[in-house]
């Protein structure tokens, strides 16, 4: 059990106060965001204060922390404040569900949120930074990558390796032993069964390519 700071003060945020409060063993102590985005001081009932204050308020001696950030520039936000946030001395904790299923020799990073209904097989292995919204099925020994962010009802079969920074749309199907790169955007209902090339944005049953990137798509600056 520990107090956590929640890094965000979005919807992303109070969701993960919900889940944390009503779900885990761990109490929410306040939120925290970037000087620059201070626009309130309370949420939740509970204090927002600047990021760049926060350990000399709630010290990573005797507080935790989760970064509470969706997908925003395909991942790279959520991804720079768990760094930061790690930076300043912070254990960071996860979400796992408890109606979610979670075979008992998966393996789980630091900073995942991980919702109802969720099946990890056997084996599976889930990196550091990882959201798996509700309802997906991650097949028997697949490793999904850091800093990814898997929508809901999302099918993703045995053997395969889902890239860093990937996002995967609602009801997006992978087909066995196959390898999302890197920097993917998968799209809504997208059918993939072949192999992916990084940075690629797939669409269609069976997907396919579009000339568009990734990066363009979720405004990344590189």
């Amino acid at each position: 059990m520990a107090e956590i700071v929640i890094v965000g003060d979005g919807e992303t945020a109070e969701l993960a106060y919900e889940y944390f409060t009503h779900d885990s063993p761990h109490t929410v102590a306040a939120f925290c965001v970037e000087r620059v985005h201070v626009k309130k001081d309370q949420l939740c009932g509970l204090p927002v204060v600047a990021f760049e204050e926060v350990e000399t308020l709630y010290p990573p001696a005797t507080h935790r922390a989760f970064v509470a950030i969706s997908y925003t520039q395909l991942n790279r936000v959520r991804a720079r404040l768990y760094q930061a946030i790690k930076a300043r001395g912070y254990e960071c904790v996860s979400y796992v569900s408890s109606r979610a299923f979670v075979w008992h020799n998966v393996e789980i990073g630091e900073n995942c949120l991980i919702m109802e209904h969720n099946v990890l097989q056997y084996c599976v292995r889930v990196g550091n930074n990882v959201v798996l919204w509700s309802g997906n099925h991650i097949g028997h020994q697949t490793v999904i990558r850091d800093n990814v962010f898997i929508s809901s009802h999302v099918v993703v079969s045995g053997y395969c390796e889902v890239g860093e920074n990937c996002f995967l749309g609602v009801n997006s199907s992978i087909a066995n032993n196959l390898k999302i790169a890197r920097d993917n955007l998968i799209g809504m209902g997208a059918v993939v069964n072949r192999d992916t090339e990084e940075r690629k944005v797939y669409v269609g049953n069976p997907a396919k390519p579009l000339p568009k990137d990734s990066f363009s798509v979720f405004g990344v600056k590189e």
